[in-house]
């Protein structure tokens, strides 16, 4: 771990910047299902419930 902690930072000051591609991971069906959800909420803002009060949602999210 050390030797390529030390292989990157060289490379990293030679290069002035990151020597390696850093990328996102691949989100899971339950994931993708709450973007598309929340897609959906925001072209349509009658779908999915909102608050007014931090309280209600915090006692109904946790009922």
């Amino acid at each position: 771990m050390t030797t390529f902690f030390t292989i990157s930072a060289k490379q990293a000051v030679r290069e002035q910047g990151i020597p390696f591609k850093i990328s996102m991971d691949i989100p899971n069906e339950e994931t993708r299902e709450a973007i598309e959800e929340v897609r959906q909420m925001k072209r349509d803002p009658s779908v999915g419930k909102s608050y007014t009060d931090v309280d209600e949602m915090m006692r109904e999210l946790l009922a």
